[in-house]
C-alpha cells in the first residue's frame, strides 16, 4: 500500500514531512524504529486488554535479495505515485524477528507471493525453512496459475503450511484461472486461510476489486479467504462479501492509520458493520515495510471506539480461533509473555507475517 510521507532531503537518509520538518526516513516519522519505549508501549496495549500478546497475520519476511528489491521499489515509489514511503524497520532479518518478539507478537507470517511463473515453489521452500528457524512464524505458502500448482500446494500443505498469500495486483492474474482449481480445492478442503490482496489500492489491476474474488467465492464458498487491507479502497464491497460468505475475513493492514486515511479513508458509516463482523477481523500490520511505527496501527484500531471486546478479538482471539481450527494438526495453544516475548503457555497464540514481491523484484 502507499500513503503520504516525505521527500528525500538531499540523500541524507532523512525525509521532509508535510510541514517541512526533517525526520529520519528509517523511522518514518511515526514514532517507530523499535526502540525500548515503542516496544513497551505495544506490549502495554495487550496487557491493558488482558491478552498474552498479539497475533499478526500480515507481516513481511522473504529472501534477502528479494526484500532488498522491494525496499528499492518503495524508495522510488514517490516518482510513480507522488507519495514517499520511508521504511520504518529497515533492519537485518534477525533484528526484525527480535523486534516482533519484543513487541509481544506471539505468531506472525512470511507473506511470500510471486510475480511470475516458476517462483512460487522456491518461495514456499524458503518460507518452510524460515518457519523452521523461527518457530513463531506460521509456515506460509503462495501460488501462481501455472502447470503443477495443485501438486506443489498439496505438498506444501502436507509439510505443515498454515496460511497462504496471494497478490492479485502484483501477480496480475485472475483467481478464476482454471489452472488454479486444484489448488483452491485443496486449500478449501484443508481449511487453511488464504490472505489475498484483492482490493484496488494503491493502484487498480486488471483482476482487483470485488468482482474476481466474488466469482471465486461463488465457486468455492468454503474457502477461508482473508481480504488484505480490508479491500482498500473498496471497503463496502468487501464487507458485503464477508456478510455473504461465512468463511471470509478481513485484515486491518494499514487501514485506519493516518497514512491511509489521507488516501483511502474508511467510511464512518460502515463502522456498524465492522462491529457486527468483529469475530472475522484480524490484525495485520505490513511490518516491516510500513512508513510509521508499529504502535500506530494499534492506536488507529483503538481510536475507532468499537470497544475492548472487539479489540481483543482483532488483536488475538479471532486469529487464535481461526488457526486452531485450520485443519493442520498443529497446536496453536502456545503463548508468550508479552513483556518478554518468551515462549510460554497461554491461551491460543497465532500470528503471521506478510511478505511481498513486486514486479521489479
Amino acid at each position: 500500500m502507499d500513503g503520504p510521507g516525505g521527500r528525500a532531503a538531499g540523500g541524507t537518509g532523512r525525509t521532509v514531512g508535510a510541514d517541512g520538518t526533517p525526520r529520519d526516513a528509517r523511522h518514518g516519522g511515526g514514532g517507530g524504529g523499535g526502540g525500548g519505549g515503542e516496544a513497551a508501549a505495544v506490549r502495554a496495549v495487550a496487557r491493558r486488554l488482558g491478552l498474552p500478546g498479539l497475533l499478526d497475520v500480515h507481516t513481511h519476511f522473504m529472501p534477502d535479495r528479494v526484500l532488498r528489491k522491494v525496499w528499492a521499489y518503495f524508495d522510488g515509489v514517490e516518482d510513480l505515485t507522488g507519495v514517499a514511503w520511508p521504511i520504518t524497520y529497515r533492519e537485518e532479518e534477525d533484528r526484525r524477528v527480535d523486534l516482533l518478539r519484543r513487541f509481544g507478537v506471539l505468531r506472525f507470517t512470511s507473506m511470500v507471493y510471486p510475480h511470475k511463473a516458476g517462483m512460487a515453489r522456491w518461495l514456499n521452500d524458503w518460507a518452510a525453512g524460515f518457519a523452521t528457524r523461527v518457530p513463531e512464524c506460521l509456515c506460509t505458502g503462495t501460488l501462481y496459475p501455472e502447470d503443477g500448482v495443485g501438486r506443489y500446494v498439496t505438498e506444501h500443505l502436507a509439510r505443515g503450511a498454515r496460511v497462504f498469500k496471494v497478490h492479485l495486483q502484483v501477480g496480475d492474474f485472475d483467481p478464476n484461472d482454471p489452472l488454479l482449481d486444484p489448488a483452491w480445492g485443496a486449500l478449501a478442503d484443508a481449511r487453511v486461510p488464504v490472505v489475498v490482496h484483492c482490493g484496488s489500492g494503491p493502484t487498480p489491476g486488471a483482476h482487483t476489486g470485488p468482482g474476481p474474488v466474488g466469482r471465486l467465492l461463488a465457486r468455492y464458498p468454503r474457502l477461508r479467504l482473508v481480504v488484505a487491507h480490508m479491500g482498500m479502497p473498496e471497503y463496502a464491497d468487501f464487507l458485503d462479501l464477508a456478510e455473504r460468505y461465512d468463511e471470509v475475513r478481513l485484515d486491518t493492514t494499514m487501514v485506519f492509520t493516518d497514512f491511509s486515511e489521507r488516501l483511502a479513508p474508511f467510511p464512518r458509516q460502515e463502522h456498524g458493520r465492522l462491529l457486527a463482523l468483529g469475530d472475522r477481523v484480524l490484525l495485520g500490520s505490513d511490518f516491516p515495510n510500513i512508513p510509521y511505527g508499529y504502535l500506530h496501527q494499534l492506536e488507529a484500531l483503538e481510536r475507532l471506539g468499537l470497544g475492548d471486546d472487539w479489540l481483543r478479538g482483532v488483536l488475538h482471539g479471532n486469529a487464535a480461533a481461526l488457526f486452531a481450527d485450520a485443519g493442520t494438526g498443529a497446536d496453536p495453544g502456545t503463548g508468550a509473555d508479552p513483556g518478554t516475548g518468551a515462549a510460554g503457555t497461554g491461551t491460543a497464540g497465532t500470528g503471521m507475517d506478510s511478505q511481498g514481491i513486486h514486479r521489479n523484484a
